[in-house]
């Protein structure tokens, strides 16, 4: 699907879709949870439908209802056909989850998920008991044995999805367990698992996020969850309102564990005009935007709102962080590079570094390589362009943000 994005000003209060990151993380603790969860005011993106679908073939039964999403654990037949769809945190985080059951499953996925390495989950699953084989290193993933627990080192240094999936799955493993991590990234995504972890009664003690110690045969209970708002979405709303108009943002807490709330300091960087107020965080059309230095290597999603942003900076602005981006999505550095150039923006890489000379963006044809990060950051910067930009693959934004367009109002 192409949609074309005419140059605009905008004035709106948009409430930051719940956050596909969290609710996925709690359809996980639901399913290995006893009784009832409800998780209120989810976003059906593509991501979360993917994660429900994965819980229902494990066995619990789940209603996706307009506002909430029940999840009743240990109802139902399993499955030993597990689809991810897209969904790299999916893969990743049940993984360990399916080999607490001590069956054979196989996880399979579609469109970007094949080209994404998978190869960490066999070594960490081997780790704890269980048996994985990759189809040379990519999915699908098949999986037998049963996570049992034990003393295993993880290498964190290009995801915490793994991580994220042992953490959730261990504390119900027959063992205790010990996970030493010697370098891990993202460590804001594992403050977020840790605390929702928390929030379903189960405790691990964390030390630095180097070192994780697991009592086994713990019981996760089930609760009313309510989503907190998506900053990995939001970021790109403020964004937007630095390039055009007015926009305020609701449903943001400003003491959340997500990586992605740093975009505050980013728009701080750039001398954007902004205030945080009762009523959300107001973002306003500011003329003199400054470039900025920014390191994004636990927050690497926040790349494409951030190169936006960079777009109408004065000077070159500089991104640390672009090693985190190959195998997303899309190789979102090069993708960012060759789609911002179709529209007049220079983008250079240099190892770790990304650099971004701002100046006019100009009206032009781009593709977003089914990719939703890059069909919003093409979007917002179509916003303040000198004219209009058809974007390819528009649809890519049902991955976390389906209403994107819409709440925008372009």
């Amino acid at each position: 699907m192409t949609i074309t994005v005419c140059p605009q000003t905008i004035t709106r209060t948009i409430d930051a879709p719940a956050s596909k990151s969290a609710v996925q993380r709690a359809i996980a603790l639901a399913l290995l949870a006893d009784g009832e969860t409800r998780i209120l005011k989810p976003t059906y993106s593509n991501d979360v439908r993917d994660a429900a679908s994965v819980a229902k073939n494990l066995g619990a039964e789940v209603e996706m209802l307009h506002n909430e999403i029940i999840i009743r654990a240990k109802q139902r037949e399993i499955s030993e056909n597990l689809s991810c769809g897209e969904a790299g945190l999916c893969i990743r985080m049940f993984a360990p989850v399916a080999a607490l059951f001590g069956k054979s499953f196989k996880l399979s996925g579609e469109g970007s998920l094949l080209v994404r390495p998978v190869g960490g989950i066999q070594d960490a699953l081997e780790k704890f008991g269980a048996v994985c084989e990759t189809s040379n290193g990519f999915p699908p993933l098949k999986i037998s044995g049963k996570l049992l627990g034990g003393n295993a080192e993880i290498d964190g240094s290009l995801s915490s999805q793994v991580l994220t999936g042992l953490l959730i799955a261990l504390p119900t493993a027959e063992q205790d367990s010990e996970i030493f991590v010697p370098n891990l990234k993202s460590k804001p995504y594992i403050a977020l698992t840790l605390d929702m972890i928390r929030a379903f009664g189960g405790e691990i003690e964390n030390t630095n996020f180097e070192h994780f110690k697991i009592k086994g045969n713990q019981t996760y209970k089930a609760l009313e969850y309510q989503a907190e708002g998506d900053w990995s979405g939001a970021a790109f709303l403020l964004v937007a309102g630095l390039i055009s108009g007015e926009i305020t943002v609701t449903n943001l807490d400003l003491k959340s564990s997500q990586a992605d709330r740093a975009i505050l300091e980013a728009i701080g960087y750039a001398r954007g005009n902004m205030s945080i107020t009762f009523d959300g965080i107001i973002t306003r059309k500011t003329q003199n935007l400054e470039a900025f230095d920014f390191d994004a290597t636990d927050c690497p999603d926040l790349f494409p709102p951030l190169v936006a942003l960079a777009a109408f900076c004065k000077g070159t602005s500089r991104i640390k962080g672009v090693s985190r981006l190959a195998h997303k999505e899309s190789n979102r550095g090069e993708v960012l590079r060759d789609e911002f150039a179709k529209i007049g923006i220079k983008i250079t890489l240099d190892g770790d570094l990304m650099h971004i000379t701002g100046g006019t963006v100009w009206g032009g044809h781009v593709r977003a390589h089914n990719d939703h990060r890059i069909a919003m950051a093409t979007a917002v910067a179509a916003l303040g362009a000198k004219g209009e930009i058809a974007i390819d693959e528009a649809e890519s934004i049902n991955k976390s943000y389906p209403d994107f367009f819409r709440d925008l109002g372009i």
